[in-house]
């Protein structure tokens, strides 16, 4: 007498929820904020070895112009997402209070600064009295020429880029930091689950019995 048996059993593994990260939007906020800043740091470096007055430097200018632009509408709009929609998960438990508060403090100069930059920048364009070009558009002079009052924006928008470049080194080095040498979740708050599903299909082997 000859028996066979086979049984294939099916079990599906789930990540877990994503209650240890930010919200969908939040995330695609952050991430834009940084593709941007990207764009302005590199297109201002770039001018310093371009010259301004030509097509290639103009494009550059513009590029810087509308991008800080964009800088603000979308620090503007991770505020008001951040403060009405937004899904802000909890601190490791094993993450101390002093941390949490230079954490918070960190991020929170960085939103002021990610505001008070575009307007300074615009404030010292303006304040020329010339056209100048934003995004396709060119815009006409708005303003009288205030050389002071520019000179006092120029320096502030200096400064402003010395100390948003300042905090971002921090805030990633903290991120690597607790990523690297701590090993909690900090970092991967802002990332993306990756949407896993593993299927395991065991069959039993087949036997045979007379």
């Amino acid at each position: 007498m000859t028996g066979k048996l086979e049984t294939t059993t099916e079990a599906t593994f789930e990540l877990p929820d994503d209650s240890d990260r930010f919200d969908r939007v939040s995330m695609v906020l952050h991430w834009l904020t940084v593709v941007l800043i990207v764009i302005q740091f590199s297109s201002v470096w770039s001018l310093r070895i371009v010259d301004e007055k030509s097509a290639l430097g103009f494009a550059i200018l513009n590029t810087h112009q509308s991008s800080g632009v964009l800088v603000w509408v979308i620090g503007l709009a991770r505020l008001l997402w951040r403060h009405n929609f937004a899904y802000l998960p909890p601190f490791p438990k094993s993450m101390p209070k002093l941390q949490q508060t230079i954490a918070k403090a960190n991020e929170y100069s960085l939103y002021v600064l990610l505001l008070v930059q575009p307007i300074t920048g615009l404030g010292r364009v303006l304040l020329r009295g010339h056209p100048f070009s934003l995004f396709f558009w060119e815009v006409p002079p708005l303003l009288e020429p205030n050389d002071h009052i520019r000179h006092l924006l120029v320096e502030a928008h200096e400064l402003g880029a010395n100390l948003l470049l300042a905090l971002i080194a921090f805030h990633v080095a903290a991120a690597l930091f607790h990523r690297l040498v701590l090993r909690d979740s900090v970092l991967q708050r802002m990332l993306p689950r990756m949407s896993v599903r593993t299927k395991l299909t065991p069959t039993l082997a087949k036997s045979e019995a007379e």
